[in-house]
C-alpha cells in the first residue's frame, strides 16, 4: 500500500468472541474490521452511512481481495488502518490494513458500489467523497 493516500486509524482490542478456540481471531472476523475501519473513517470526515441510506443509496461490496499474513490474538490490541484508493463515478475503492503494532496481520482492497433502493448502480453522492 502506497502512505500517500489519506488513511485513518482505529484501534481495536479483539474480544473473545471474534476468536477461535485457539485464540486466533477467525478469519471471517477482518471483513467485520474493515467495515468498522470504514465507517469510523467516513465519521472522522463528517460523515455518516445512515444520511445516505435515508437518502436512498445502499453501499455495497463487489470484490474482495484479502491477504491473510499472521494472526491477530485474543486480547490484542491491533489498528486497523483504511485508505481511499481509487474512486470512479460508481465505486469506491479502499484499501486496508490490519497492524498489531508494526507488524501487519492483513492486507485487503475492498471494492464498493452504490445502489438505490432497486438495487441499480448509482454515482457516488457528494456524502462519501472524503
Amino acid at each position: 500500500m502506497t502512505t500517500e493516500l489519506p488513511q485513518h486509524v482505529f484501534r481495536l482490542r479483539v474480544r473473545y468472541d471474534e476468536c477461535d478456540p485457539m485464540g486466533l481471531v477467525h478469519h471471517s472476523n477482518y471483513l467485520r474490521y474493515f467495515e468498522i475501519g470504514r465507517t469510523e473513517f467516513l465519521r472522522s470526515a463528517g460523515g455518516r452511512y445512515r444520511e445516505v441510506e435515508e437518502a436512498g443509496l445502499y453501499v455495497v461490496v463487489v470484490h474482495i481481495d484479502c491477504r491473510y499474513r499472521a494472526s491477530a490474538r485474543y486480547d490484542d490490541e491491533i489498528d486497523i488502518v483504511t485508505r481511499i484508493a481509487k474512486i470512479t463515478a460508481a465505486k469506491i475503492i479502499h484499501e486496508y490494513e490490519i497492524r498489531r503494532g508494526d507488524e501487519v496481520l492483513v492486507q485487503a482492497t475492498v471494492t464498493l458500489a452504490v445502489i438505490d433502493k432497486n438495487g441499480q448502480l448509482q454515482r457516488v453522492p457528494e456524502a462519501l467523497l472524503t
